[in-house]
């Protein structure tokens, strides 16, 4: 994803929590990720001591490993930190 089309995603992305969810609150993150241990440790030390709930299942054939994280965070800011965060892991794609 470029640049403008990141802020553009991220800027209305915070206007919906903003006007969707009362803050603090918890948060559902979901992420598919090719299912490589390195790739899935990098994820889970990225909501380390967060108090995350993580969730993941293989896919039928193994390829790939969906994570779904449960955590709760101050405000949408948060929210757009760690999707900003896994986005630096390579062959992340977040749902």
């Amino acid at each position: 994803m470029d640049q403008a089309k990141s802020d553009e995603f991220y800027s209305r992305l915070r206007e919906q929590l903003e006007q969707s969810t009362k803050w603090p609150s918890k948060y559902l993150y979901k992420f598919i990720v090719p299912t490589d241990p390195e790739k899935i440790k990098q994820i889970q030390d990225i909501f380390d001591n967060t108090g995350a709930v993580i969730e993941s299942k293989k896919s039928k054939n193994a390829k790939y490993t969906s994570l779904s994280i449960t955590v709760s965070l101050k405000n949408p800011e948060e929210v757009i930190a760690k999707y900003k965060e896994v986005g630096q892991v390579k062959g992340v794609i977040s749902l």
